[in-house]
């Protein structure tokens, strides 16, 4: 576990001295948030890549090491490293000035990210339960998914999976995005369980996504309250779920108590309803690895491209102030310096508004080309990482481009994504066998089944779209949205209307991996307008804050639920387990098992290939399963035709035990006649002599 939390640290390191290539503004908080989500998903690239030639070995993770430590060979340019010198310089003296005279606006945010930290802490720790009985989950959302990652990981760190077949459908390219639970599997491979492998990369990753979605708030509506309220909108995500509390107290006489004790394990995501727009750390960053990775990176990305669009109208500024005919020699130049000097003071006034710039370093100027070329580099990483990201960046920085028409910087910025992108796009579409045409269909309203959209959106996302609405068309004095910021943010809604229109993924749900980029960048915008109205005081702020606790209640006691909650799930009971253990010292790294289609077979914590896992899993990834399935239920039950399938799939082994027993009528002659190499509470397994 040791030598797993080095390496988290040397990555992110080596990321955040990167940050110094393209942002000379932020500040080292920001850095550290930024290098985090860099340096774990170039870990995972770069070492896919060297372990697909090699093998995930101690060399392979050592090279990867060496490739990643390049960012340290930039610091022996002056102007970086006297940058990183006055950054970490500058953290210093704040913390030691803090200590000795603390003052209201760094304890709030202290006490803020302490919070943040402790529920995410909490809520990721619950992700995977180990127990003397098995394994567990606390979060009911991911008790499907989390065998699968399990599967993924130990495909890699224990099943030699170079080059990668689908781990729950053996034989076929894996073609889901896995730099996430690769990352894992690298540290397992360096000495952490499987439980220590997710938590280190997940609670990272999760403290990073709050604090550049900070950082993103404040460098577009330059206010600290909303800045701290915008990841508070994006993670304690709900709609009107909240009603259900005041229905269900109606149904008890025994107090308040009784209710809390009764309280359902989601107030915003219930199977068999039209309540689908689930929790953001329930449904989306515990249960899908891949977005809670895929997120942040593309938040670096926005923040890039709002910035470089600032540093463009500088320069233009500039440009226009040293063309104008000279007014008189003198005059011209003292005013010239005059409106610089102005512009400069500006830019420190906004510096010192934000809680995570220490300073704007003097050492770097970067111009927003440059910005720009970064952010597409930055955007490539994610086609491995979070496919539905990738799309999401892409679509909106097509339609941004067309509206600010720097068609130079944005040019670079999709040459630079695409020179990093286009290669994993190609590895993970050549000879796939996904049927794209499952992907996309006409569906009108996403899953609101028979509900009128406007009440299914109503319901699902409470008071969330009527503030967007209210803080785009605000009629104080001035307007609250600037066109600047609402010509960058209308992009984003087509994120929420194609989902609206097309079905983008085999399951219809899944359509929420693009919609939930339209309720992050709208965040910002309901965040200005509840510190609007919390600085105007009086019964407007108490509106403000009662409008804040509408929008966040229903997700706020889905997390509470998490938090305070002893419930837990099992996914693998220790015979299981002991069983798992046995298939790993009696099978080959890349031996091929078959086994009842289920989701949480104990096979898939060996790393070997599953014939075939859960039927729905493969399905949401656009793969035909149902003749393989019919054939294993032939397997099992000695039809006609089991005979031949040891061959044409290459089946080297298979179990028989309490799962195959409950999903078909094992006949135990057909296994009779194969050596059973090993056994544990109930199951068997048989190693299968090819014809």
């Amino acid at each position: 576990m040791i030598i797993s939390l080095v390496l988290a640290f040397f990555v992110t390191a080596s990321g955040t001295i990167t940050t110094y290539l393209y942002d000379e503004a932020a500040s080292f908080a920001a850095r550290l948030c930024a290098g985090a989500c860099i340096g774990l998903a170039a870990l995972g690239l770069v070492g896919f890549v060297i372990a697909s030639f090699l093998g995930l070995t101690p060399l392979a993770i050592a090279l990867t090491v060496v490739v990643l430590a390049f960012p340290f060979v930039t610091l022996q340019n002056a102007a970086r490293w006297g940058a990183v010198e006055e950054d970490l310089f500058a953290v210093s003296q704040r913390i030691r000035r803090f200590l000795l005279s603390p003052t209201k606006a760094p304890c709030g945010y202290i006490l803020f990210y302490a919070a943040i930290s402790v529920v995410l802490w909490r809520v990721f720790s619950r992700a995977m339960i180990e127990v003397p009985d098995g394994i567990y989950t606390g979060v009911l959302n991911n008790f499907g998914d989390l065998p699968f990652h399990l599967s993924v990981i130990t495909s890699f760190a224990h099943g030699n999976n170079f080059p990668p077949e689908d781990p729950t459908y053996a034989g076929v390219r894996f073609t889901y995005p896995f730099l996430s639970d690769f990352v894992s599997a690298i540290f397992v491979s360096c000495g952490a369980n499987l439980r220590q492998s997710m938590f280190v990369g997940n609670f990272i990753l999760g403290v990073s996504f709050v604090g550049l979605l900070h950082r993103w708030a404040l460098e577009m509506v330059r206010d600290r309250l909303a800045a701290v309220i915008t990841p508070l909108l994006v993670i304690l995500n709900g709609g009107l779920g909240w009603v259900l509390l005041w229905e269900q107290a109606k149904q008890y006489d025994q107090g308040l108590s009784a209710v809390l004790r009764s309280i359902p394990n989601s107030l915003t995501i219930i199977p068999n309803t039209t309540w689908r727009w689930g929790n953001a750390i329930s449904t989306l960053l515990v249960p899908q690895r891949g977005m809670l990775l895929g997120l942040p990176i593309a938040v670096i990305v926005f923040t890039q491209w709002w910035i470089a669009g600032n540093g463009v109208e500088g320069e233009q500024q500039e440009d226009t102030e040293k063309n104008e005919p000279a007014r008189g020699g003198r005059e011209r130049v003292t005013g010239v310096r005059k409106n610089k000097s102005r512009r400069k003071k500006k830019l420190a006034a906004r510096n010192g508004k934000q809680h995570l710039r220490v300073s704007a370093s003097p050492h770097l100027h970067i111009s927003s080309a440059h910005r720009m070329v970064a952010a597409g580099a930055i955007a490539g990483l994610l086609p491995l990482v979070h496919a539905h990201s990738f799309i999401a960046v892409m679509v909106v920085g097509g339609c941004i481009a067309l509206v600010q028409r720097r068609w130079r910087e944005w040019i670079q910025f999709f040459l630079a994504a695409s020179l990093v992108a286009l290669p994993q796009m190609w590895w993970s579409t050549h000879n796939s066998s996904v049927d794209a045409a499952t992907f996309f269909d006409w569906q009108f309203g996403w899953d609101r089944g028979t509900d009128h959209p406007v009440w299914f959106w109503l319901k699902n996302t409470g008071l969330f779209i009527p503030l967007v609405l209210a803080g785009i068309f605000w009629l104080g004095k001035k307007r609250l949205v600037s066109q600047r910021l609402l010509l960058f943010y209308l992009p984003f809604t087509l994120c929420f209307i194609v989902p609206n229109l097309i079905k983008m993924a085999p399951w219809v749900w899944d359509n929420i991996k693009v919609l939930f980029y339209w309720w992050l960048a709208s965040a910002p915008i309901v965040a200005l307008l509840l510190a609007r109205l919390w600085h105007q005081r009086g019964l407007r702020r108490i509106l403000g804050v009662a409008l804040f606790v509408c929008v966040t209640l229903a997700g706020g006691v889905d997390v509470a639920t998490i938090l305070l909650s002893s419930a837990k799930y099992q996914v693998f009971d220790r015979p299981g387990i002991q069983f798992a253990e046995i298939v790993k010292r009696e099978t080959e790294p890349r031996a091929r098992i078959v086994h009842a289609p289920v989701h949480n077979h104990p096979v898939f914590l060996t790393g070997r290939r599953s014939l075939m896992g859960y039927p729905g899993h493969i399905w949401t990834h656009g793969l035909e399963y149902r003749q393989r399935e019919e054939e294993i239920k032939q397997l099992f039950t000695g039809g006609p035709d089991a005979g031949g399938l040891s061959g044409k799939y290459g089946i080297n082994y298979a179990v028989v035990g309490p799962h195959e027993r409950n999903v078909a009528n094992v006949n135990e002659l057909v296994f009779s006649r194969f050596t059973k190499v090993g056994e544990a509470g109930g199951y068997r397994l048989y190693k299968i002599a090819q014809p």
